[in-house]
């Protein structure tokens, strides 16, 4: 299931809440870590990357094409 499998298309905008935070892997080594929650859907996905978070983000807000159908 996606993110907006459960919210109109209609909608104008859309409202997420974004968490970021430093997980320790070791002594020496950190890595950041997110959370991203959609409120329309309530759907909560989490990450370890930028480009995992930019594609959650592109397959959840319809792009023009979408919303002109």
């Amino acid at each position: 299931m996606t993110m907006t499998d459960e919210v109109p298309s209609a909608h104008r905008s859309h409202l997420f809440t974004l968490r970021l935070w430093v997980e320790t892997l070791d002594d020496e080594q950190v890595e950041w870590r997110g959370q991203l929650h959609y409120v329309l859907s309530g759907e909560t996905r989490y990450f370890r990357d930028w480009p995992t978070l930019v594609a959650l983000l592109d397959a959840t807000l319809p792009n023009a094409e979408r919303n002109e159908e």
